[in-house]
This record gives C-alpha cells, structure tokens and sequence, in this order.
C-alpha cells in the first residue's frame, strides 16, 4: 500500500485554510510525518486570556485527520469530544498535537489526540470517530 510522503502530508495541512488563517504552524516530525503547533497569542484568546477552545479543537481535529490521512485513507469526522486539563494561557509555552489512531477499519476510524507542551504537561486530550471516504492513491492492480 503507498503511503503519503511527509511532504504530502504537510500540504494537506496547508489545504485546510483555517490551519494558515489561525497561524497554527505544522512542523515536520522525524517519524516521518508533522504535527501542529501553537504559541497562543491575543488572537487566539477568549474574554479570559486563554486560547480559545474552538482553536485547540480544531488543532485536535485537524491532527487526527492528518493521521488518518497518513494512512492512505481521506476521512471526515462523524464525532469529536475533548476535555480541557489545563488553560492555554497567552503566555503558556509553545503547545503541540500529538495524534494516535486506535481504531483503523474500512468504513471508520477512531483516533486520540493529546495537546501537550514540551515538558509534556497534558493540556488537553480529544477522542474522535471519522468515517472513511476514500484512499488518498488508489492500490495498484
């Protein structure tokens, strides 16, 4: 089966405009593949100072997408829930995504995603159900 390159896989995530118009940074990791990246600033904040959760969601969501995708399957996401530890604060550290899938069948897929910070201090952990539409390249006959 052809996988992705890291290559492809950073574009994809450059094809979610939201990604670059939240100016989440996708950094390549050396396992091959990337991973999102935030340092919360007022325009990612709420009323609190905090980032936003819709922004840390979307990073969680988009991570797991992207690990799907690294599995030569395009997916969408049926369901998502994530519980917030600890605020990201405008003033936190750097934070980053950091997705495993559990589940890879033909018809869904269940995936995990972590927001951490170097230290590796949990932030926030997101569960989400994708269904598969389709390969990203098709088997060879």
């Amino acid at each position: 089966m052809r996988k992705p390159t890291q290559e492809q896989i950073i574009e994809f995530y450059h094809q979610n405009t939201v990604i670059d118009f939240m100016e989440i940074e996708v950094v390549p990791t050396p396992d091959g593949e990337a991973r999102l990246e935030l340092c919360a600033d007022s325009r990612h904040a709420n009323l609190y100072l905090m980032a936003h959760g819709g922004v840390l969601t979307t990073m969680a969501d988009t991570a797991m997408g992207a690990k799907c995708l690294a599995l030569n399957k395009r997916v969408v996401t049926i369901s998502l829930t994530i519980e917030f530890m600890h605020a990201v604060m405008t003033n936190t550290p750097r934070v980053f995504t950091e997705a495993t899938v559990l589940h890879d069948g033909r018809k869904t897929m269940v995936c995990e995603c972590k927001i951490l910070d170097a230290k590796g201090k949990l932030y926030a952990k997101a569960n989400a159900t994708f269904f598969v539409t389709g390969k990203l390249f098709d088997d060879p006959l």
